[in-house]
């Protein structure tokens, strides 16, 4: 018998969903679930730092551990009342037109970035590699979701796309208008959570998923976890913040003082999930 092929979606959430989702991961197989033995890790903005380590081999528990020391002072980004109304505004000029909506954000992010109103794209390298366990691609499949920043398309990142791991993680934590779009072979990318918080559907040829979401909601072309979900004939598991993880991330996904309580929160609830997460994983 052919064995079942299995999935783990990572969903983007700033640095405390990093932390969360270590945390998950952490508890789940503390419990018993390892889920570092996905056939598949597909990772979007956070997800695609959390889905990098996990794929270089280095053990959950060490992962967690990091999420555990303290932040090196630095100013503390966020996502401004301003840049929020600038998306809002996107999505409805964008008239539901899903790569138009695209676009426009991608504007946003290069007008940001080329007027000097986000970090450098040397200085975002520089931090994506502090976080990255290994500078290579892993061996095991990984995805790492971003958007074409002049297009619109969304392009998800492999192994044999020949292009640098630290660049494919860097264009998909670029968060428009916080961080600078990456130039990859020319082309400016950016956060691949403009397509969907989680990616989910990349996963949909696989029998069992389970999708790890610290923001599950959608929000006009931007679609939700449960909407990428419906219809798939895998068994899937969504795991989301429960209200204490919610109230360990706080308001700000950005700020490094939050990593370690969400990391906590994380692990207590992945050891909570264990029974949901194990009927579609183990069974």
């Amino acid at each position: 018998m052919t064995p079942q092929r299995t999935a783990l979606v990572l969903g983007g959430g700033g640095i405390t969903g990093i932390a969360w989702e270590i945390g998950v991961l952490a508890g789940l197989a503390e419990a018993g679930v390892d889920l570092s033995t996905a056939d598949l890790v597909v990772g979007t903005s956070a997800g695609s730092v959390v889905g990098a380590g996990l794929r270089s081999g280095t053990p959950v528990e060490e992962l967690f551990d990091t999420q555990l020391a303290e932040p090196e002072p630095a100013p503390v980004a966020r996502l401004g009342r301003g840049t929020l109304a600038r998306y809002g505004l996107a999505m409805v000029l964008a008239r539901r037109d899903d790569a138009a909506f695209r676009r426009r954000i991608g504007r946003l992010a290069r007008t940001a970035a080329d007027s000097g109103r986000t970090p450098s794209e040397a200085e975002r390298r520089a931090a994506i590699l502090a976080a990255l366990r290994s500078p290579e691609w892993p061996e095991r499949p990984l995805v790492i979701t971003a958007v074409d920043a002049d297009s619109g398309e969304f392009t998800p990142f492999t192994r044999s796309s020949g292009v640098e791991l630290a660049a494919a993680v860097g264009a998909s934590c670029a968060v428009p208008g916080v961080y600078p779009p990456v130039t990859i072979d020319g082309r400016r990318y950016m956060d691949g959570g403009m397509r969907s918080a989680a990616n989910a559907d990349l996963a949909a040829r696989c029998d069992r998923i389970v999708v790890i979401a610290p923001l599950p909601r959608g929000a006009g072309p931007m679609a939700s976890v449960d909407a990428q979900v419906t219809g798939l004939v895998s068994r899937v598991v969504v795991v989301s913040p429960d209200r204490a993880s919610l109230a360990a991330i706080g308001k700000n996904v950005l700020d490094p003082a939050a990593r370690a309580p969400a990391a906590r929160a994380g692990r207590a609830q992945g050891a909570a999930e264990l029974e949901r997460v194990a009927r579609v994983w183990s069974d």
